[in-house]
């Protein structure tokens, strides 16, 4: 059961339709946040290659959404949201080259290292069944003029 829906969290990113890539957020407190997707799946993933493909790097744009919505969060509904560019993204693990042969739910944990009106720094980690598909840490720069 998640506490936020895919229609609760489309309002909270700019991302629409089949790029808004999150099913559900499954808990969150003001350091972290704990979503799951099925949608990474869909054969309508925008981030699919021309022949269908779907590289393990296109797992950060997750883990973003997943940032976005904690940031939301975070700010509150008296708030609108803001806007924000991955300024950077490091020590980025991958567990293969593609996403292939990974099926079912994937759950994105990102944990907020630190952060103000300006931006935030989260460390994150994608799972498949206990197994890491992808972690790393981003920083995020929120646009003021938004």
């Amino acid at each position: 059961m998640s506490l936020l829906e895919r229609a609760k969290i489309a309002t909270m990113i700019p991302h629409a339709g089949a790029m808004c890539l999150l099913d559900g957020v499954i808990a969150w407190d003001p350091a972290s946040i704990h979503c799951v997707t099925t949608r990474i799946h869909d054969r309508d993933n925008p981030l699919r290659r021309a022949g269908g493909a779907l590289g393990m790097a296109s797992l950060i744009e997750v883990a973003a959404q997943a940032m976005a919505v904690h940031g939301g969060l975070i700010a509150g509904a008296a708030a609108p949201p803001s806007r924000g560019f991955l300024a950077s993204v490091r020590e980025v693990r991958l567990a293969a080259a593609t996403f292939g042969k990974f099926a079912g739910p994937i759950d994105i944990y990102a944990e907020r290292l630190m952060g103000d009106a300006s931006g935030a720094s989260y460390r994150f980690i994608l799972s498949h069944d206990g197994v890491e598909l992808l972690s790393g840490r981003a920083t995020v720069i929120l646009d003021a003029s938004a």
